[in-house]
């Protein structure tokens, strides 16, 4: 069982609205609910939005929600905010739609209570908000986290950051990252999106300047929070080791290998014609290519490699997952 929580609040009754919480919410319930393939994901995720003075989001409803998604023992509890965020020397507090002050909000620590104490294997906890990135930390030492076995903090900026919207409004930067990583953007090559890599895509997109994601965990292996599109076939990447019996393995090519000719290369009696289980093999090649897997050797691209008679080798990369394949991990 994988459960979520999505909260979205734009209506404040006391204190400056927002415009993209909502829409955001909806965004992310929409990423989460399916896989790729359409098949089920997180059981039909709760969603919570306060959208105006007639359906506002209060602090009791707020914390009975993130209660109850907190007390099974799912595989996973998700818990993803977006609205008004307040910090102060106490701690961090989400704002619901009764907040007039910042700290009548719900406490992070809170929060945290709920999720440390969780029976869940894995408690993922997502905030879209101002100063979230107080999530975690000790109140007494700030500069230290406490985090139970299986709880991540993933969070749109750090304690004394403000989380920004898109220019123009109707969604926020961090969430538009997000939703794009569950998505595929952080997908690896059998197309698990883990919340590591989703970390990896919103830091390396909002650059140095901007505000600065905050990652926090303590996990033994990572849960995949959406299967996306694969961007290879699972049969093609398990075919590593047949195609490469080494990780170091030089592919030997020859024009055999590349179904395509020049006008002049038809006439020359020296470029053998294409041979279709080699022209099969190489499609398979130039794919691994296209994903970092493979690399042509003193050329610069494969069609070069095979007509010249020269090799491909795999990369790092291809060399990694050659090791997951010959080692029975995918």
């Amino acid at each position: 069982m994988r459960k979520a929580l999505i909260v979205g609040i734009d209506h404040y009754d006391h204190i400056g609205s927002l415009s993209g919480c909502v829409n955001d919410a909806h965004s992310v319930r929409a990423a989460l609910e399916r896989h790729a393939d359409g098949t089920l994901n997180f059981t039909t995720p709760q969603l919570l939005t306060g959208t105006g003075a007639g359906q506002p989001v209060i602090k009791k409803d707020l914390k009975d929600a993130v209660r109850e998604v907190f007390a099974d023992d799912a595989e996973i509890a998700l818990f993803y905010f977006a609205g008004h965020g307040y910090v102060e020397d106490t701690g961090g507090f989400l704002c619901a739609s009764d907040s007039a002050d910042g700290d009548d909000g719900l406490a992070l620590h809170e929060v945290m209570t709920m999720a440390n104490t969780s029976p869940a294997r894995n408690k993922v906890i997502i905030l879209d908000s101002c100063h979230s990135g107080a999530a975690g930390n000790d109140a007494i030492t700030r500069s230290m986290a406490e985090l139970n076995d299986g709880v991540t903090i993933l969070t749109a900026s750090t304690e004394n950051q403000y989380a920004l919207e898109v220019p123009g409004g109707g969604a926020g930067v961090f969430t538009n990252l997000f939703v794009d990583a569950l998505n595929g953007a952080a997908a690896n090559l059998v197309g698990d999106v883990t919340p590591g890599s989703v970390y990896a895509h919103i830091d390396q997109s909002l650059g140095p300047w901007a505000q600065r994601p905050v990652f926090k965990t303590n996990v033994k292996t990572f849960v995949s929070l959406r299967k996306a599109e694969a961007p290879i076939p699972l049969a093609s990447l398990q075919a590593l080791t047949t195609h490469f019996p080494s990780a170091d393995y030089d592919f030997p090519l020859d024009p055999s290998y590349e179904p395509e000719r020049f006008t002049e290369q038809l006439k020359d009696p020296t470029i053998p014609p294409p041979d279709p289980e080699h022209t099969a093999v190489f499609k398979v090649l130039q794919a691994y290519v296209r994903v970092n897997l493979v690399r042509p050797v003193d050329a610069p691209h494969m069609w070069h490699a095979a007509m010249q008679r020269k090799s491909c080798e795999l990369t790092v990369l291809g060399q990694h997952y050659w090791n997951l394949v010959n080692e029975n991990l995918i």
